[in-house]
């Protein structure tokens, strides 16, 4: 089975670069996005071969909001975990043998100041609901964080230190939240495959940080040990473009 995650920093923007086409050659059996920035009745899609489509969008008009297209008909869909619902973070496909999570962690901004929140109470919460999951589980999305210093091109300028917090994505609490994702028996796909790889996810749009290859890897396929032994493949396809993230994949 190949699943595909991407942020698409808007899907109606996506669509006029090729979308379409990348979909068609990479062909996955369920695709997973993150900030689509749209409503259902917004969006003129053509994708016959997923007739299995799953919406939650932000209250707030051309904000946030995850999808799912698949080909697969799960059992049941869940909309949210209780928690900015109002934002359309979550959604939560049950299918026979696991769980499918796709998830846009909310950013702790420039000045931080939706940090403490996402830590006290997002991360707990999210961490909370995979776990609870009954079945073998996989979630993938935007986890707004660099794990380690491998994850992003220059950690030292972004890290937490004794005399500033450090940047967003790459503070101490946020990825002490990652920790606990590790912790509670969840694998980092991509690391687990690739553990000396340095690859990015995503690239400031300024600066030409593509082009300079300054990225961050913020993006991840996280399951749980029930099915570590079944990951074939764990890549992030940085040749495709339309966003500021770069698509991930993952084969199972």
């Amino acid at each position: 089975m190949k699943l595909i995650s991407w942020n698409v920093n808007g899907i109606r923007s996506v669509l006029e670069k090729g979308f379409l086409d990348f979909v068609k050659n990479e062909n996955p059996d369920i695709i997973c996005l993150q900030e689509t920035k749209a409503h259902k009745n917004q969006v003129d899609l053509q994708l016959e071969e997923y007739p299995f489509h799953y919406w939650n969008s932000a209250e707030r008009k051309g904000y946030s909001g995850v999808a799912i297209f698949s080909k697969i008909e799960p059992i049941k869909v869940t909309y949210g975990i209780g928690l900015l619902d109002e934002e359309g973070r979550v959604i939560t496909l049950e299918f026979k043998d696991y769980y499918l999570v796709t998830v846009y962690t909310p950013n702790s901004k420039r000045e931080l100041e939706r940090l403490d929140f996402r830590h006290k109470e997002w991360d707990q919460k999210f961490l909370e609901h995979v776990k609870n999951l009954k079945k073998p589980v996989i979630f993938c999305g935007d986890l707004n964080v660099a794990h380690t210093e491998m994850d992003l091109k220059n950690p030292d300028t972004n890290k937490t230190t004794k005399t500033k917090p450090g940047n967003a994505g790459f503070t101490n609490k946020e990825r002490e939240g990652f920790d606990n994702i590790l912790d509670a028996g969840f694998i980092d796909s991509y690391r687990h495959l690739n553990p000396e790889e340095k690859k990015y996810s995503w690239w400031s749009y300024m600066f030409k940080a593509r082009e300079r290859n300054i990225g961050w890897r913020i993006d991840y396929f996280c399951v749980n040990e029930a099915l570590k032994h079944k990951i074939k493949r764990a890549d992030i396809l940085t040749d495709v473009f339309g966003s500021d993230h770069a698509p991930i994949l993952l084969e199972i």
